[in-house]
């Protein structure tokens, strides 16, 4: 099986089962429009089995390191989780000792409440057992990590969810070299190529105001842990207007500030006036709220959704959205790309995504490749 995209033709071994990418038209004046992406694939490939010497394996709990007898980012309850950031999808409760960044408690602290917490600077090596770990900065969120494992010798490093591009809320991507690399591919098509978020916030800035021309309020759905405070810190100095601020986004706005981030001011929308018309407001809001009674507040407004996927013109429309804002706090297709290269790692090892291609990359450049089937990806 093989389907072409931006030129490049993807195919996956038989042994992966009826996996399909979906279709791709594009042109050089309009955006790609992908229907039917494959987003996870359903077994490893038997040609690449996995050794027994392996620093980390792939157990029912989650991915675990025989040596250290640790689990990084576990979906089941174990005795000790080393835990790269606090999304949903990383971070979960049950878990009898979490190791984590510094930067990162405050989030966990929010997301599970008090738990053991083993807390770590970036770069600072430490001993579980017989490897020996170190943390290094993922750029996906604020205290994102990469786990850096070593065992005599051999050096693997589990990124998590990471991005390569600036984020003014979150320390940059540290490039750690490895032999092997664990990477995601949440956006792991050639479709995927992200624009200047700089850029994007402008867009943002130019819609509030057009919707105050129309006397309209600007509704703008985004993920409150991660992309709501990047859109804030981004907005910060270009528009003079706070943004009013879903419950549930309110809460991670305050835990950022109260880590030193600089956002535009804001204000919870339950403390504005009853019957405010909300003309030309900014409001930020979970995915979830759309559809909901919150929403009904709203009398005039436009919908966005600021998110990688709508880089695909038809996820806007299917979802009914007025405007798309393409952010995302993922590595597009070339940052997936370059990532593995910086690593100089032999092997790599994809996570969740778009796994077949990236796959399919990797083999053709003559790295070895395959993929760990996990329950990460909730995020976005």
């Amino acid at each position: 099986m093989a389907r072409t995209v931006y030129g490049e033709t993807l195919a996956t071994c038989d042994a992966w089962g009826q996996v399909a990418l979906g279709s791709v038209s594009l042109s050089e004046t309009d955006e790609p429009n992908v229907v039917g992406l494959c987003t996870n694939m359903h077994a490893p490939c038997p040609h690449m089995a996995a050794d027994s010497n392996d620093l980390i394996v792939l157990r029912p709990e989650g991915l675990y390191c025989p040596a250290g007898d640790f689990h990084i980012d576990p979906w089941k309850p174990v005795p000790r989780a080393v835990i790269t950031h606090g999304h949903g999808d990383h971070a979960r409760t049950g878990m009898g000792r979490y190791w984590a960044t510094r930067d990162s408690l405050p989030i966990l602290q929010w997301r599970l409440g008090e738990q053991d917490y083993d807390i770590r600077h970036y770069g600072e090596a430490f001993r579980i057992g017989d490897a020996r770990l170190s943390l290094h900065s993922a750029g996906h969120v604020l205290g994102s990590a990469q786990v850096r494992v070593e065992v005599d010798g051999q050096v693997w490093v589990a990124s998590g969810d990471y991005k390569r591009q600036a984020d003014p809320t979150c320390a940059p991507f540290e490039v750690v070299r490895c032999d092997t690399f664990i990477t995601e591919a949440t956006f792991g098509l050639p479709v995927y190529r992200w624009p200047d978020t700089r850029e994007v916030a402008r867009e943002i800035v130019a819609w509030r105001r057009q919707c105050a021309e129309r006397g309209e309020a600007a509704i703008l759905y985004c993920y409150a842990l991660g992309k709501a405070q990047r859109l804030l810190a981004e907005l910060r100095d270009l528009d003079d207007q706070p943004a009013l601020l879903h419950g549930a986004i309110q809460v991670g706005v305050e835990v950022y500030r109260k880590a030193g981030i600089a956002m535009l001011d804001t204000q919870p929308v339950a403390e504005t006036a009853k019957g405010s018309d909300y003309a030309g407001q900014l409001v930020l809001a979970p995915p979830s709220a759309a559809g909901s009674p919150w929403i009904r507040r709203f009398r005039k407004a436009q919908q966005g959704f600021a998110s990688g996927w709508m880089r695909v013109r038809g996820n806007r429309r299917r979802r009914n959205y007025d405007r798309g804002f393409v952010v995302s706090d993922h590595a597009d297709w070339p940052d997936l790309l370059r990532t593995v290269r910086d690593t100089g790692a032999s092997r790599v090892i994809a996570t969740h995504g778009n796994t077949d291609a990236i796959i399919r990359a990797m083999n053709e450049a003559g790295i070895a490749a395959e993929a760990f089937r996990t329950d990460y990806g909730g995020e976005e």
